[in-house]
């Protein structure tokens, strides 16, 4: 659901502002550390950076899960988008941003943890349509993030972990962008920070 948005409004997104776009934890060369290494099967590539992006933006988003209750974040939400959550059965299931995350953390956690998907056994093949799954996985982890900068970024800030939330977040759009996981659509609503990262990378 698409409410609309003043572009232009900085004042509402204080990730934008120059303070705080250009820190970072590390200056290190991000593409070096996207680009599919010599001699590495793009699948098994693709799993390890799954899992740890999974577990480093799972551990991020529970050191603000205080301010992200039924309460504060009725409905989960980002740029003046609603998302609801879709079951197994195909029902739409409107539910506030806590209960997306966990919907959305314990869908990922059984995909990672499926070794019919992600097999870690050596000489295991991926299964036919893996490449979907992950960019699903990555599309849910692309919306808490942009959730957490839309509707959290103030609490992050005063517990100094924005550095850390630029870091990430430049990490990930630059993975996604380099093996072709999300679509423009699906990064659209904060493109404008992902433009303004790029400016100070």
């Amino acid at each position: 659901i698409i409410l609309g948005i003043n572009n232009n409004n900085q004042e509402a997104r204080p990730y934008l502002q120059q303070q705080y776009v250009c820190q970072r934890i590390t200056h290190a060369d991000m593409y070096a550390l996207i680009a599919l290494p010599p001699g590495v099967d793009k699948a098994e590539w693709l799993a390890s950076n799954t899992v740890a992006f999974f577990k480093h933006i799972n551990l991020f988003s529970s050191a603000l899960s205080e301010f992200c209750t039924p309460s504060t974040c009725p409905t989960y939400a980002f740029v003046l988008r609603v998302y609801v959550w879709t079951d197994d059965h195909g029902r739409k299931l409107k539910c506030s941003a806590p209960l997306y995350f966990d919907y959305a953390m314990s869908y990922i956690q059984d995909l990672l943890t499926d070794e019919d998907v992600f097999p870690t056994k050596a000489g295991a093949k991926f299964p036919t349509g893996f490449v979907f799954m992950v960019q699903k996985v990555f599309l849910l982890l692309f919306r808490t993030m942009a959730h957490i900068y839309w509707s959290h970024y103030t609490q992050a800030q005063q517990v100094g972990l924005h550095p850390h939330l630029n870091t990430l977040f430049m990490h990930l759009t630059l993975f996604c962008r380099h093996h072709e996981l999300l679509d423009p659509e699906d990064t659209e609503p904060l493109q404008d920070l992902i433009t303004a990262l790029g400016r100070h990378g």
